[in-house]
């Protein structure tokens, strides 16, 4: 994922934006309408050179999952194919990505390959609908330290997964609790194998320092090929992808259903969940990254379709959850793609190299696989955008930290369930701050300093004796409700009057509604007339839908100040006095209907 987090907009598919094409249909089609020779040789070479890149990455994410490398394979060819032919991006790279490997790992140690396969269908199923129901701009809404937390997290336990290899300790099975894990790496620390050490340290310098040299070829690929050559040819004592897993197939398998019980089943359901946000919020910000480097508008809800639908796809041929991927994407654009062909043939490279040269993945050693996966750790990790993130408001720090934490300690499913809420928790908790009710008790209310700019301000008005005004400002929802009978409650004496004005109030909930109409069932039986004045189009559509309007009575609501400040007069018995000279009238603003 990459930083400052983009907004995810789609008018074409929100319909605002009439472009005369199926809001669903894929951009292959589009694109191949002006598709001429110049741009398939460029989309043939960037398609390769992707191809290559995602080699490494495929079988290292895999791997980094707990499950076998051709897994990773597998999906980066169907799923990479499908997301490019299907997809709402002109050059989304399809495939799997880091953001899966907690997720997918917790789900193998738990409930085996049968019922990752499970959860990826359940996860597909969930992104199709997505799509279908034109959800795609709802990403958006998901605050931003929760995405920076369960990244950063994730990136740290990424990178805690690879020691073992990296150091190439003489251990069992890694566990799969993050303390636990480093428990284990602590009691096996005098099995360092040194020569394991000098292969990742080669591939790492050869990934960071080799764009320096030439970036048409990618850095990760340069590496494995160096070390797995020095490995073969020197006969170094260290533990490749053959020595743990066998021998890579060769060939693609057949589609296969897993067997999984309901109970299972039922159990499954949260970390599909989590899989589908995390897919639809990687495809989605990979897909828009795209779009500033193109200068093209992707699709969002055909982009989740395609995303379902290879989700759906992919586990029933061995692979695992797939999203759009970030990097290879930027690695795509790059390289001159502007259609998805590229994505097409980088789909079919891999799937040449698989047939071709897929035993040979056998000798690549492990060593340089962890290498490969603690560099894309480090660009996950965000670290800048999270120390910045770090010194923002207290409550965004708060959502920040805790995601983050139990990313790493718990669960990423509960990491985001729960950083969901807190954060709305703290966001109505902010809103509730916003919205204050002030009271007016004297004949003559004080002129503040929003009377001097203000000529509706209540200050320019005469308050009769008897009558108390209240303004609410900010919206009237569940947060404010408790703040707004409170303020009643605490006026002295029982007014024959009561005014409420609501011109700054936008917009207003169940909670506000009953609050107010507990307030004017209590002042009725004290005798007190209640008003209500400059109501705005979505709290007085949310009064129409209740009894309050008819308590109240419409003859008792008024568009402005001056209106129910005579009607006031007129039930005290006292004259009506004119709207001051320099007053405008009050009018509401639309605002939609709850």
């Amino acid at each position: 994922m990459t930083s400052p987090r983009p907004t995810v907009a789609d008018p074409a598919a929100s319909g605002l934006l009439q472009t005369g094409t199926h809001p669903l249909q894929p951009k292959l089609f589009t694109t191949l309408k002006t598709y001429d020779r110049a741009q398939f040789v460029a989309d043939l070479t960037a398609g390769v050179i992707v191809g290559i890149v995602a080699l490494p990455l495929a079988i290292a994410f895999a791997i980094a999952s707990g499950v076998t490398p051709e897994r990773g394979l597998y999906t980066a060819i169907i799923a990479g194919f499908i997301i490019s032919a299907l997809g709402g991006s002109r050059v989304q790279i399809g495939g799997p990505t880091g953001a899966f490997v907690v997720i997918v790992y917790g789900i193998v140690q738990k409930y085996g390959v049968d019922g990752l396969t499970v959860a990826t269908l359940m996860a597909g199923v969930l992104l199709l609908a997505l799509g279908l129901l034109r959800l795609g701009g709802a990403i958006k809404f998901i605050p931003y330290p929760v995405t920076v937390g369960f990244t950063s997290g994730i990136a740290l336990v990424i990178l805690s997964g690879q020691v073992k290899d990296l150091f190439g300790l003489r251990m069992g099975t890694v566990p799969a609790e993050f303390v636990e894990k480093w428990r284990a790496y602590a009691a096996y620390v005098t099995t360092v194998n040194p020569w394991a050490v000098a292969v990742a340290g080669a591939a790492l310098v050869i990934v960071l320092l080799w764009p320096r040299v030439n970036r048409r070829v990618p850095g990760p690929f340069v590496a494995l090929i160096v070390t797995t050559a020095a490995v073969q040819l020197l006969g170094l004592p260290v533990e490749t992808i053959g020595s743990r897993f066998g021998a890579i197939s060769a060939s693609f398998p057949a589609p296969t259903l897993p067997s999984v019980t309901w109970t299972m089943a039922r159990e499954l359901v949260g970390p599909a969940f989590t899989i589908a946000v995390l897919g639809a919020i990687e495809s989605l910000l990979s897909a828009v990254v795209a779009d500033g480097m193109t200068g093209g508008r992707h699709r969002s809800n055909t982009e989740l379709v395609a995303q379902g639908v290879a989700n759906l796809v992919t586990p029933l041929f061995g692979g695992i959850p797939a999203t759009g991927a970030i990097a290879r994407t930027a690695t795509n654009v790059k390289n001159g793609a502007r259609t998805p062909v590229a994505g097409i043939v980088h789909a079919l490279t891999l799937l040449l190299i698989t047939l071709f040269f897929g035993r040979w993945a056998a000798l690549i050693p492990m060593a340089t696989l962890a290498a490969i996966l603690v560099v894309v750790a480090y660009h996950m990790s965000e670290w800048r955008t999270f120390r910045s993130e770090l010194r923002s408001p207290k409550s965004d720090a708060a959502v920040l930290v805790v995601t983050f934490a139990l990313t790493v300690l718990v669960d990423l499913t509960v990491a985001i369930a729960v950083g969901m809420v807190l954060a709305a928790f703290l966001f109505m908790r902010r809103m509730a701050e916003v919205t204050n009710v002030s009271v007016v008790t004297r004949e003559f209310a004080d002129r503040d300093d929003d009377a001097a700019t203000d000529p509706n301000s209540i200050g320019y008005r005469r308050v009769p004796a008897g009558v108390q005004v209240f303004e609410i400002n900010g919206p009237f929802f569940f947060g404010a409700a408790e703040a707004f009978k409170d303020t009643v409650a605490r006026v002295s004496g029982k007014p024959k009057v009561l005014i409420v004005r609501m011109r700054d109030v936008p917009a207003m909930d169940s909670t506000g509604l009953h609050a107010l109409a507990d307030v004017v069932r209590r002042s009725r039986r004290d005798g007190t007339l209640v008003l209500l004045s400059d109501v705005h189009t979505q709290p007085m559509v949310a009064l129409g839908r209740s009894d309050l309007l008819d308590e109240i009575g419409e003859d008792n609501i008024f568009g402005n100040i001056d209106d129910a400040l005579n009607r006031a007069r007129e039930h005290l018995g006292l004259p009506a006095e004119p709207r001051p000279a320099f007053a405008t009238p009050t009018v509401a603003r639309e605002t939609p209907a709850a």
